[in-house]
């Protein structure tokens, strides 16, 4: 079966949670597709067992270009200088929001400083994103695409996922919202809404964050690896995602191919919103 390729020549993208699962996989393809990435990140190594090359050496390796700042999503100070920091490969083309974390917990059990903290970096960290590229293509009176990362939890509730859910709920929101408001400065905004993926969160135990750079302090998150059989058969294609599955439509989303979508949750869940 034939696979897409995409130019992101002359561009630069900024990937936020790019060292660890989707975001380091979303990073290397951008890197492969000729863009100059930017992976901003709490942590500079990825979380997998037996991946030690941090993502933008992967991508240098592979003769792309890219570099590495550390970045905390919560500081908008810390997601302006990422942004600042593109200016010297000629400003922000693609921002793709991905940073966040996850908490278990019911809306009984649920502890507000937590959902506090979890809602600072799954959502203020994708506005505070949004919010500084944009007003860098603006200033440079250039087009531009901002992608991120929403979930299946977006629109579908599920038992224990009151926080997290509610994050995702948001982030959706947001995407619209700042598509509408963008769309007359020919500034996209989309999300992918991936489904269950073996990132390192899944792959490494639940103390880990679902697929950026941040760590999990206390959470009671049963491993999903563990349950992977189990969970397969609630999926139409019968398996967890791989971070390669999702990544593709991320490039969708930023290429010209998409240049009339903006305000789109785009599913890549192997068919599970659809039961």
């Amino acid at each position: 079966m034939g696979a897409l390729t995409y130019d992101f020549d002359d561009e630069t993208a900024i990937v936020t949670g790019g060292a660890s699962g989707i975001g380091r996989e979303v990073a290397t393809r951008f890197g492969e597709a000729g863009a100059t990435v930017i992976v901003a990140d709490v942590r500079e190594e990825p979380k997998r067992e037996g991946e030690s090359t941090p993502t933008h050496e992967r991508i240098e390796d592979a003769g792309g270009r890219a570099t590495f700042v550390e970045t905390d999503v919560t500081d908008p100070d810390d997601v302006a200088a990422v942004v600042e920091a593109a200016r010297e490969f000629g400003g922000v083309d693609v921002m793709v929001n991905n940073a966040a974390i996850y908490r278990h917990g019911s809306v009984l059990e649920t502890d507000l400083e937590t959902f506090d903290r979890l809602l600072e970096i799954n959502v203020q960290g994708v506005l505070a994103g949004t919010r500084a590229a944009a007003r860098d293509m603006l200033a440079r009176d250039e087009p531009g695409t901002v992608v991120n990362t929403a979930s299946i939890s977006s629109e579908y509730a599920q038992l224990g996922h009151s926080m997290y859910d509610s994050s995702k709920g948001a982030v959706m929101m947001l995407t619209r919202v700042a598509a509408l408001e963008l769309a007359p400065y020919d500034v996209r905004v989309n999300a992918v809404a991936p489904g269950i993926v073996k990132t390192a969160f899944g792959a490494e135990g639940p103390d880990r964050s679902r697929d950026e750079g941040l760590i999990l302090e206390d959470a009671d998150v049963p491993d999903p690896l563990e349950r992977e059989g189990e969970i397969g058969t609630d999926i139409p294609m019968g398996r967890m995602a791989e971070s390669e599955d999702i990544a593709g439509p991320y490039l969708f989303l930023a290429s010209d191919d998409a240049e009339y979508m903006t305000g789109h949750l785009l599913y890549v869940d192997g068919g599970y919103s659809i039961l």
